[in-house]
């Protein structure tokens, strides 16, 4: 009793070892896929010291493999046809000879006008690499280039030096509408000095050329009306939107500070108010917030007396110009923006009759430091860079509400 005991655990051990090195090796022929009849016959003659032992591992050998044939190979062909539905399909790329294709560096390039600019340098046929902490920036935003082989992604913070090979650096990194500013205001100071000094120091160290995406915040409360790159500015720095006017102020200060001392190429804009889909919800600035209290029927809030003027541009006009001042001679400041100027009030009835619906426009008190006017001159952008606004404010207004339209309607959804 205790010899065939022995025996069986003999034998049930030495099967159990057989099965799995069965298993084991079958699957290692499935991946390099080379199973195959003459290979099975040369692997079983060999394993055969006598026909008793031929026809124990031939019968296990046709166990084995009725398991493969059932299990292992509908999931093998699952996995293939899984694998030819997810190939993913990108926007069409040019394709552009080794000498033109530059590799780009775009901080904040999950954020709103940041995708729209990798969008077009990618169409391009450059390598971009985006930078983005995504505190404001999205990731749905370059959603559509992510696993192509001309895009990477980091999850960075620019306030942390960064080490890459680039040849060009679009530094947009900065929270640049008030309650996002505002909301951190440390933190954005750090941004925009801290910041731009490791992009400087980046630029420095690779030989890249540096666009700095500067603002009309720097020219403040403006005393000159249009306002041109040379007005020093009229800004309160100890008010709530100093954190970001004096940071970009420093930010500028600094670039000119690398180009003289490090040779380093710098290129500033002044960018006005811009709008276009990506917007954040939440951003709280006039464009988005008029649009989105018209969708949902809410009071469309101006605040102070709404003869305050602004200009708008749409996105893709200021990625053209951001694009052309990148590769241009032209080192001073370019303000880039559209010189149609209008009042708040007169935007909020532009967006109420495209809209449509029961919004009413309600006047709220007015916010500190709120500049009281606000338009480009953009003579200097039009005779070096050849640059003007194309899109129509009334077109560039359709895209934007229907992108919005769509994101309240999923908002809605999930609420």
């Amino acid at each position: 009793m205790k010899v065939t005991s022995s025996f069986m655990a003999l034998a049930v051990k030495r099967f159990r070892y057989v099965f799995i090195g069965s298993i084991i090796l079958a699957l290692i022929l499935i991946i390099f896929g080379r199973i195959s009849k003459g290979e099975e016959d040369i692997d079983t003659q060999k394993r055969c010291y006598s026909d008793y032992h031929c026809r124990t591992d031939n019968g296990i050998f046709e166990t084995m493999q009725n398991l493969i044939d059932q299990v292992v190979k509908p999931l093998q062909d699952r996995i293939e046809e899984l694998e030819k539905r997810s190939i993913k399909k990108f926007p069409e790329v040019a394709e552009l000879p080794e000498i033109e294709r530059k590799r780009i560096l775009i901080t904040g390039g999950a954020g709103f006008v940041g995708s729209h600019l990798v969008d077009r340098l990618m169409s391009d046929g450059h390598e971009v690499t985006v930078a983005d902490n995504f505190f404001t920036g999205r990731k749905r935003n370059v959603e559509h280039w992510i696993g192509h082989p001309n895009f990477e992604m980091i999850n960075h913070d620019v306030v942390n030096p960064l080490m890459i090979e680039v040849d060009q650096i679009y530094h947009l990194a900065c929270p640049a509408s008030p309650p996002h500013y505002m909301y951190n205001p440390i933190k954005t100071i750090k941004t925009s000095s801290i910041g731009t000094l490791n992009m400087l120091g980046l630029a420095r160290r690779v030989k890249a050329r540096l666009l700095l995406a500067s603002t009309s915040e720097v020219y403040g409360d403006p005393e000159e009306h249009p306002q041109n790159e040379e007005y020093w500015g009229h800004v309160n720095p100890i008010g709530p939107r100093a954190c970001y006017d004096e940071g970009k102020r420093v930010a500028e200060t600094m670039c000119y500070a690398y180009a003289k001392q490090e040779n380093v190429e710098v290129r500033v804009a002044r960018i006005f108010n811009t709008f276009g889909p990506r917007m954040h919800m939440n951003d709280g600035r006039v464009v988005s917030n008029f649009i989105i209290q018209s969708l949902k029927g809410e009071p469309i809030t101006v605040f102070g007396s709404g003869k305050q003027t602004r200009s708008f541009q749409y996105v893709s006009d200021l990625v053209n110009g951001l694009i052309a001042l990148m590769n241009s001679n032209i080192s001073s400041p370019v303000n880039l923006g559209n010189p149609e100027e209008h009042t708040i009030m007169e935007f909020a009835e532009i967006i109420q009759g495209r809209i449509g619906g029961d919004s009413k426009i309600v006047n709220k008190e007015a916010v500190e430091d709120d500049p009281s006017r606000r338009k480009p001159d953009i003579t200097k952008a039009k005779k070096n860079l050849n640059w003007e606004p194309v899109i129509p404010l009334s077109e560039g207004l359709d895209k934007t509400i229907a992108y919005f339209t769509e994101e309240v309607r999923l908002l809605q959804n999930k609420s």
